[in-house]
């Protein structure tokens, strides 16, 4: 599993290698030689790599070399970055204008004659590394592989249809449910599909049961087929062999309908098997089970659906998956998702599992240790019997404390056990998402993901790629975000559109931690052994801060506080990191306490992400942090005592994201114009702030503006931001709403606004009507004078989610609100007579609003924080504002919140 996580670094390298981009420059500084030999001998290793899977457990060696060819290619992009570092350089020399600049940068080592030499000399080095590296790996017995790595995988055992249902625990009632909807003659579905020919879709994780409990469906007396078929898909989606494995499955369950004579059907072409096939299933009613299916090629899968379409009324396929988008592209019903089982039934298995029937009685202690040992299975079947078997006929207390205490990927696996089991899905993962998947090892279990958590990580550290150039990376990373999600991997999955929250399964976790165990820690304060290869450190506990002091690999890419509330507070400490780790991608000091930031941090110049915010005691910024021209996210939201922003700010020209809190009265509209990139400007209590832009610069990349408790704010143009798609604002009191009263009305792009606590408008700013055409989302919070919506809102045929809260003095919805098809959430929170009239069933305008999905009417203020969280989410807000700026009451639903684990940092 180690060895496709070091082929997809190796992978994503070539990637970069290959690129016009990198070729250019090469030649540009005369290293195009050196780089294309390291390409082709990454690529010769690349090919030894997917040996390694198959021979992994033969040499103990061959963990080793696969160690240092992560090194190498780590290291390799590192040197690789100095390529576009310069670049950034040379733009922002060249930009200034300044000869004093061009001075000190000729005479610097990034002049180009010495950063030719500097690159000729590094390529030089790790080439040479790879190439005895890779002359080693021959030794081993390893052969070149030229396939794709999605074909080099663990082959799952064929699935068979007998069950024993006698030792079946806890689906007693999963099983009922799928016999009635193969019973009934017409399922209610969605309207899609051939009604003839229902598919029922059985999705959930691997090791939950899904083919045990179409084993008992498919053997159940009562469901009666003329013909029943069980064929397992598996890896490969053949057309041609399914189609001989049904004709087969035919034979074994009704030798009445085998041809008279015995033929190998494995000999016939397509036509022929094609026939064989309808004249079987013609006029007959049949269940076709088609287990363990991966194939997400919907033109594959109308192929073999019109084949089987022969049969009579009544027919059903039901299929197993792990996949949801593959359910959802087979099923002509809704997707049956199986859930764990209960804490009761995994007890019971897992006592099946390890003693001898009533043996249990005489271990009373045992069977305490296996109640707590079974909590971590969450339910999984698969992950019960492991463990359960792992201790059967075992009695020593000893090694029953040691698996209740120890991961489960630490345990030893057999090749049918869970993580096995588990790693399938992993294999069968593309390339890019098993790079990305090893990362989410890097927060604790149970840890509730928030929109940043992960897409921070996986953009600082190059793993997502716009595919034309001008793709939003974080649209792209919620594309991947979204994939896992259809892969059964994530639990408590709520999607909002631009909001997202989930939450990891736990065994999914353990396997993140066994893919990434070279690649990434998580330290806490039991923590006694750090690989030195270690690159990517999450720090969640304060007593484990000792330790990651003491980290000796000086690769250390990433430093995390995930933690909410924790971070750093000794400032020699920070200097010791950035004097140590000089290829620090991502350096996260959210929620510190130290007052000094070192010059030196301009040392950092692979530096993508710098979080500062919510420190409570820096007043300032070094100028020096301007030099580093990599950074794409800078946040100092929060810093309530930071004075002023850098000189240089302009500088940073690769910037995408900036979060400002300053105590400074004017910005320099220069700096600003500079950021040729930011895609996501949020101001935060710059109480002295007057102006924030004077008209004559455009953001012309600007995607979204946050402005929240900015007391003194007056204006803000809305043309300066010709691409915004997301407004926000909130608390300002002093800002003039009509922002400068625009005629005729701009047309706006905007997707997704939040306005909040205005209490002295009486009605919404007219601008509204230039985006009635593209908004989504509108989201209204405390206009007590407010006593109409704004005539353009039934015009917003775009518009998905309404929310109104605190509003006291509206009374009506529009009496067109019923036009608004594409709405499919409304949240009315603190508004008791609008909430009177819209309560379901009995309310004066629950017809017009009925056909809505999702209602929610809250007029005793509880159901408040529902869509606060919802707005400060999409906003990409921090937690810690909310206790700031709601007082008593929102710490009491915050206080609710984390009493059901909700630890997250967004």
């Amino acid at each position: 599993m180690a060895e496709l996580f070091v082929f997809d670094v190796a992978d994503s390298l070539l990637g970069k290698l290959a690129s016009y981009a990198y070729e250019e420059a090469s030649r540009a500084y005369g290293v195009y030689e050196d780089l294309q030999e390291f390409k082709d001998t990454l690529s010769i290793v690349r090919g030894l790599l997917l040996d390694a899977e198959e021979k992994k457990n033969q040499q103990h060696a061959i963990r080793d070399w696969l160690r240092q060819i992560q090194s190498i290619c780590s290291d390799a992009e590192d040197v690789l970055d100095g390529f576009e570092l310069q670049d950034k350089r040379k733009q922002v020399v060249e930009a200034s204008g300044s000869t004093s600049m061009k001075v000190r940068h000729f005479f610097s080592s990034s002049n180009p004659f010495a950063f030719r030499f500097k690159m000729a000399q590094q390529i030089k080095d790790i080439r040479e590394r790879l190439d005895k590296v890779a002359s080693n790996g021959t030794k081993f017995g390893l052969t070149t592989i030229n396939v794709s790595p999605g074909l080099v995988v663990q082959r799952r055992e064929m699935t068979y249809p007998d069950v024993d249902a006698s030792s079946v625990i806890g689906r007693e009632s999963d099983r009922e449910e799928i016999i009635k909807l193969l019973m009934q003659p017409h399922p209610q579905g969605d309207g899609v599909g051939d009604k003839s020919m229902c598919v029922i879709p059985i999705v959930g994780i691997g090791g939950l049961g899904k083919t045990t409990l179409a084993k008992l469906v498919f053997n159940d007396k009562r469901v009666d087929f003329h013909l029943k078929m069980w064929v397992c898909v598996s890896n490969a989606f053949d057309i041609k062999q399914i189609i001989i494995n049904i004709i087969n499955s035919i034979s074994a369950s009704a030798p009445t309908l085998t041809f008279s004579h015995q033929e190998n059907i494995n000999n016939l072409d397509m036509v022929q098997l094609v026939s064989r096939l309808r004249s079987k299933l013609s006029g007959q009613k049949f269940l076709l089970v088609l287990d363990d299916m991966w194939m997400d090629d919907r033109a594959k899968w109308i192929e073999l659906k019109d084949l089987i379409k022969v049969g009579a009324p009544g027919s059903k396929v039901m299929v197993t998956t792990r996949s949801n988008s593959i359910a959802s592209l087979m099923g002509t019903i809704p997707s049956y998702v199986l859930h764990g089982l209960s804490m009761d039934n995994s007890l019971a298995l897992f006592v099946k599992s390890a003693f001898e029937e009533g043996e249990e009685e005489k271990f009373p202690n045992l069977v305490e240790i296996a109640n707590e040992i079974v909590k971590k299975c969450l339910g999984v079947p698969l992950a019960v019997k492991t463990l359960g078997s792992s201790l059967y006929s075992k009695f020593d207390l000893t090694k029953w404390e040691f698996v209740r205490d120890s991961e489960i990927w630490n345990l030893e696996q057999k090749q049918d056990d869970i993580l096995p089991a588990l790693k399938l899905s992993y294999d069968q993962m593309p390339s890019y998402l098993r790079h990305c998947f090893a990362y989410f090892s890097l927060y604790p279990k149970g840890y509730s993901f928030g929109v940043n958590s992960m897409l921070k990580i996986w953009i600082a550290l190059g793993l997502v790629e716009s595919r034309n150039g001008s793709e939003n990376l974080e649209n792209i990373a919620r594309e991947y975000i979204d994939e896992f999600h259809s892969r059964s991997f994530l639990l408590d999955y709520a999607d909002q559109g631009q909001l997202f929250s989930f939450k990891l399964h736990d065994l999914v976790h353990d396997l993140a931690l066994y893919v990434a165990k070279y690649e990434c820690v998580l330290v806490q304060s039991h923590t006694r052994n750090i690989p030195n290869q270690v690159r990517h450190v999450s720090i969640v506990e304060k007593d484990s801060l000792d330790l990651a002091l003491i980290l000796t690999s000086k690769q250390v890419r990433t430093i995390l506080f995930p933690i909410r509330g924790m971070g750093l507070d000794s400032a020699s400490l920070l200097e010791t990191w950035v004097s140590r780790y000089k290829f620090l991608r991502i350096l996260d000091l959210s929620d510190s306490s130290i007052d000094i930031i070192p010059d030196s941090i301009a040392k950092l110049e692979h530096l993508r992400t710098l979080d500062l915010s919510n420190n409570s005691k820096i007043k300032r910024l070094p100028n020096s942090i301007c030099r580093l021209q990599n950074l794409q996210v800078l946040l100092l939201s929060g810093c309530m005592e930071l004075k002023t922003l850098p000189k240089g700010l302009g500088n940073l020209v690769s910037l995408r994201k900036l979060s400002i809190t300053t105590k400074q009265y004017v910005l320099s509209q220069n700096e600003f114009a500079s950021f040729n990139y930011l895609q996501t400007l949020d101001f935060y209590c710059c109480e002295n702030l007057k102006i924030l832009f004077d008209g004559a610069h455009q953001l012309t990349f600007l995607e979204t503006l946050i402005v929240q408790s900015c007391g003194s704010l007056e204006s803000l143009p809305l043309y300066c931001f010709p691409k915004l798609q997301t407004l926000y604002l909130r608390d300002c009191k002093m800002l003039d709403m009509s922002l400068n009263n625009e005629n005729p009305i701009q047309k706006l792009k905007m997707k997704h606004l939040y306005l909040g606590e205005f209490p002295r408008l009486l009605t919404l700013p007219r601008w509204i009507v230039g985006a009635a055409d593209t908004l989504e989302t509108l989201l209204i919070d405390n206009f007590p004078n407010l006593k109409m919506l704004p005539e353009c809102l039934t015009t917003m045929t775009h518009l998905k989610m309404l929310g109104i809260r605190l509003c006291t003095q509206l009374l009506t919805l529009p009496i067109d609100i019923h036009s608004l098809t594409a709405l499919e959430e409304l949240l009315i929170y603190g508004c008791h007579e609008l909430g009177i009239k819209c309560q379901p069933q009995i309310g004066e305008y629950w017809s017009m609003i009925a056909h809505i999905k999702h209602i929610s009417i809250d007029n005793h203020f509880e159901g408040f924080h529902y869509l606060q969280d919802k707005v400060y989410n999409m906003m990409r807000l921090e937690w810690k504002r909310n206790m700031l700026l709601e007082g008593r009451q929102k710490m009491n639903c915050l206080m609710q919140m984390e009493k059901k684990n909700v630890n997250m940092k967004l």
